[in-house]
């Protein structure tokens, strides 16, 4: 039988050796390596080529999202399943839109764990229902201000924060507020990928 390799990335040696208890009990399923932050597992991921990454959502050097982006690019036939134990709408939304595959709590059953990383590797999304929940919260789309729409707008021209004060009259630090406030309702962490989910969903008219 071929196994599916698994590979685990997580700050927390007990969880790393408890996961790998989990999955070796499985036929199936074998852990083939681990990594404790983002850079060794985007080093680690292109030299042994998992089946199947279980990533922490939260890990000291680089988050979910950017570690998920960086090893798939390391290892492109790869698939990430987000493990954790809480994580932001913002937070999962930017895992998946990086090419997560499905995202999972840390208080799931090993029995529920094992059909996620099965699922993960045929390529089908599998979620906590806890996480579909939140995920589906987000689809709805945001509504903004005038002044927000303004900002997004400004941002997407290329527009500094000085520029946007002077042009709307309001301070920088009224900007910032509005910028934190476009970021949020869009799950975007900076200026860059709050154009990039503005001009995706079409947001703005030009």
């Amino acid at each position: 039988m071929k196994k599916t390799r698994v590979m685990i990335v997580d700050d927390h040696s007990v969880v790393r050796m408890g996961l790998t208890a989990i999955i070796n009990l499985e036929k199936d399923l074998t852990v083939c390596g681990e990594a404790e932050n983002g850079a060794e597992a985007i080093a680690i991921a292109g030299k042994i080529k998992p089946d199947v990454i279980v990533m922490d959502l939260m890990i000291p050097d680089m988050d979910g999202a950017e570690t998920t982006s960086a090893v798939l690019k390391a290892s492109p036939k790869s698939r990430v399943l987000i493990l954790t134990t809480f994580g932001t709408a913002a937070d999962l939304s930017r895992a998946i839109a990086a090419g997560a595959t499905g995202a999972v709590t840390k208080n799931i059953s090993n029995t529920e764990l094992a059909a996620a990383i099965r699922d993960t590797s045929a390529g089908t999304g599998h979620f906590s229902p806890e996480i579909r929940q939140t995920l589906d919260e987000t689809t709805k789309e945001p509504e903004f201000t005038h002044r927000q729409m303004e900002v997004l707008s400004s941002i997407t021209r290329g527009l500094s924060n000085d520029d946007i004060a002077v042009q709307l009259g309001v301070s920088k630090t009224r900007i910032k507020q509005h910028l934190n406030e476009v970021y949020a309702k869009l799950g975007a962490a900076n200026r860059a990928e709050a154009v990039a989910i503005a001009l995706r969903k079409s947001l703005l008219k030009f």
